[in-house]
């Protein structure tokens, strides 16, 4: 409820600076020239730019989706998204295993980096994740003998499960960081392969 409240504030924030924005030049071009003509053009012209502006951000951020490769990952199954994490982080320089697929203790990745072990739980949703996966996980520490506990969704997770991982120290990346982490990985790939 705090993130929609957030969201909402956000909105109403860009609302009302789009809204001086295209006011400001009518008032501006007036004060200036004292013509009315010339401030209404110049409030077309403000308008035609947000447009434009505002037209550019959903674009860029239809082709950010795009290139993320989310829409693919939304179609897989748990276990391929299991094994497609497990790829993903081995990019990064992880040791990853994927643990069996039943009776995996509550991690369905196993991470290790710098003598660092990382217990993963990967849940591939289409609605938020709730606080079991965080206790799933977060249950799997001791047994993994990891130092650190992860859930990785590509959806988001229930207020009840970000106050959980807050006060348990679990990591929670949700659908917007998976993106980033995705066309990070990508974007250093392209330039190995352009250096190479």
């Amino acid at each position: 409820m705090a993130r929609r409240r957030r969201r909402k504030q956000k909105n109403s924030i860009e609302e009302a600076i789009a809204g001086i924005a295209l006011i400001a030049p009518f008032f501006f071009i007036y004060s200036v020239t004292g013509s009315i003509g010339a401030s209404v053009f110049a409030s077309f012209v403000a308008v035609a730019m947000a447009i434009a502006f505002i037209f550019y951000r959903q674009l860029a951020a239809a082709t950010r989706l795009r290139n993320s490769g989310i829409a693919e990952i939304d179609k897989m199954d748990g276990r391929q998204f299991e094994k497609y994490l497990g790829l993903l982080f081995s990019a990064q320089g992880y040791k990853a295993e994927v643990t069996q697929a039943s009776g995996d203790y509550g991690a369905d990745l196993v991470l290790t980096k710098n003598g660092q072990r990382i217990v993963v739980q990967a849940k591939r949703y289409s609605k938020k994740v709730g606080l079991k996966a965080v206790q799933e996980v977060y249950g799997a520490v001791a047994h993994y003998r990891a130092s650190s506990a992860w859930v990785v969704t590509n959806s988001d997770y229930t207020e009840q499960a970000y106050r959980l991982a807050r006060s348990n120290n679990v990591r929670l990346i949700n659908r917007e960081q998976l993106i980033e982490m995705i066309l990070q990985v990508k974007q250093r790939n392209s330039a190995t392969k352009k250096a190479g």
